[in-house]
């Protein structure tokens, strides 16, 4: 049996088409939420500021979950591309809401910004539960 008969190209092209455009919308979501904070989230990285690492990862995260079942339910790149930047606004919103309506007397950025781990460690949480809240709600 040849190879031609076991993989078709075209489903190659697709899966090429999806990873790029998932990894783009992914690090469009990462550089929306960068610009949503007062600091350089990249040089405290860098620094070694572990609060700001699990900050930004746990945003990642959530957002990967949302391009992940944006793909699992939509009809093509351009459906799945759509819904991903809906599912990207919906969660900078919705974590917009977390960190500033839900403690409104705490600032979280600057606490993160100080290296508070355990603040740094709950947004990362909050973010991977927003980011199943969204997707779940991507599969009306």
């Amino acid at each position: 049996m040849a190879l031609t008969e076991w993989i078709e190209w075209g489903s190659i092209g697709s899966f090429l088409a999806h990873v790029v455009v998932g990894l783009l919308l992914l690090f469009l979501g990462i550089i929306v939420f960068e610009l949503t904070t007062k600091f350089n989230d990249r040089e405290l990285i860098r620094k070694g500021n572990l609060a700001v690492a699990l900050k930004l990862w746990g945003k990642g995260i959530g957002l990967a979950i949302v391009i992940y079942t944006v793909w699992s339910n939509s009809f093509n790149l351009v459906d799945a591309a759509v819904w991903g930047i809906v599912g990207i606004v919906t969660q900078v919103i919705a974590y917009w809401i977390i960190e500033y309506v839900m403690t409104p007397k705490t600032n979280l950025a600057k606490k993160v910004e100080e290296g508070n781990i355990a603040v740094g460690f709950t947004l990362f949480a909050a973010a991977i539960a927003v980011g199943f809240i969204v997707a779940g709600s991507l599969t009306y």
